[in-house]
């Protein structure tokens, strides 16, 4: 966590808690803890790299939120710690939310630092860009760093307009030479590289329209700032790769359309980036099957296609040409017992990517997750073939409290 986090973050926890003496408010206090291991089937392939067959990480989570009496103000504090056994650049320190809120009428402002989704589609999120992702943390891209922000939305029968000013960037964190799941040059962090001379305390902004018609719930967003995906370039030695932040603007849309058991979605994007303004869309539908066989039990499937044209020079991308296929369970029992099952199959290059994502509650207060994920049809060529043999199953508990 940054200085500047910090900064935010303590601001944000000393307005909260002077609102909360002056009204005589309680917060309310939650936490979990989560113990992972993942289970690698392959030796590694890349110098350097742990060889350890069972990758164990410890993570901790505290949730401590208030609100006032009068019901137009809020706070938030969660912290986030994680340890791992093999990777010391998968340790963390961030704080996933550190906030005051004040809710008007119409209007609401926050203050400090957030955590912020946009998006519809199951496969890939193209318009999700206020936050940073978590890169050391898993490869799906959906972990996410808090990120510092002043936001203002103003919420009307003809729609939500939000508007977010962000005065400091977060850097992307990557896998370490010991690390599984990596490229074949370690990413170097400490030795990032801006195009804005601001560096990290560039400005960025960011506008987004949400609203529904009908049916069809419509999202519209606009960001100016400094790229959340960076450039790797190798390092002057060629022994490490440096990430190169470059300032971009983004436009975006998302869709979903929902009749009966369809829902139809569509996530699409263009960007202004390093070499080229590019376009890059996702699209499909999820169908699901309502008390199969006569049980609580539902069945969804899911197609969608993924394109991407951006060229060689900008940040790398495996959704460029890709179809996923899917099915979603959810037994809708007492245990909440779910599962995600897909498969992304790249059409020019045939590389294969398979993953499974099971959950289940095991008592009132532990969950069990269980995931598995495979690499296949790669070539020396091919993005993929870094973690052509970081096939891996991985078994998490979480307790809670």
């Amino acid at each position: 966590m940054s200085i500047r986090t910090a900064q935010l973050a303590v601001l944000a926890l000393l307005v909260a808690s002077s609102a909360a003496v002056a009204d005589d408010a309680a917060w309310d206090l939650s936490s979990n803890v989560e113990l992972q291991s993942r289970l690698f089937a392959r030796d590694a392939l890349w110098p350097g790299q742990g060889s350890q067959a069972a990758q164990v990480s410890l993570a901790a989570t505290t949730e401590l939120r208030w609100r006032n009496g009068e019901g137009d103000q809020r706070a938030s504090i969660i912290p986030f710690l994680r340890w791992d056994s093999v990777d010391d650049e998968r340790n963390l320190v961030d704080l996933q939310e550190a906030y005051w809120a004040w809710e008007g009428d119409s209007l609401e402002l926050l203050a400090g630092v957030n955590t912020v989704f946009w998006g519809v589609t199951e496969s890939v999120h193209l318009v999700d860009i206020v936050n940073q992702t978590d890169a050391a943390g898993d490869i799906d891209g959906e972990d996410k760093l808090g990120q510092p922000m002043v936001n203002l939305a103003w919420q009307k029968d003809w729609g939500l307009v939000s508007a977010w000013v962000m005065p400091y960037f977060r850097e992307r964190n990557y896998p370490g030479v010991e690390g599984r799941l990596r490229t074949p040059l370690v990413v170097d962090g400490d030795r990032a590289v801006y195009e804005s001379s601001s560096e990290e305390s560039h400005v960025d902004v960011a506008l987004r329209y949400s609203h529904y018609i009908g049916d069809v719930d419509i999202g519209l967003s606009f960001f100016s700032g400094t790229s959340r995906e960076p450039r790797l370039i190798p390092a002057d030695d060629a022994a490490v790769l440096l990430p190169h932040y470059d300032q971009i603007d983004q436009f975006g849309v998302d869709l979903q359309y929902t009749r009966d058991a369809w829902l139809w979605k569509l996530e699409a994007i263009a960007r202004n980036g390093y070499s080229e303004t590019f376009a890059a869309s996702v699209g499909g539908f999820e169908y699901t099957f309502y008390q199969v066989g006569q049980s609580a039990a539902d069945v969804g499937v899911l197609l969608e296609y993924q394109y991407d044209g951006r060229n060689e020079l900008e940040p790398f991308t495996t959704a460029d040409n890709d179809i996923f296929v899917g099915t979603r369970l959810a037994l809708n029992d007492i245990q909440d017992t779910s599962l995600l099952a897909g498969i992304a199959y790249d059409t020019v290059t045939g590389e294969t990517f398979f993953n499974v994502e099971a959950e289940r509650r095991i008592g009132d207060s532990i969950a069990l997750e269980l995931r598995a994920r495979v690499f296949s049809g790669a070539g020396p060529q091919d993005l993929t073939y870094a973690v052509v043999r970081d096939d891996y199953v991985q078994i998490q508990l979480a307790k809670y409290f």
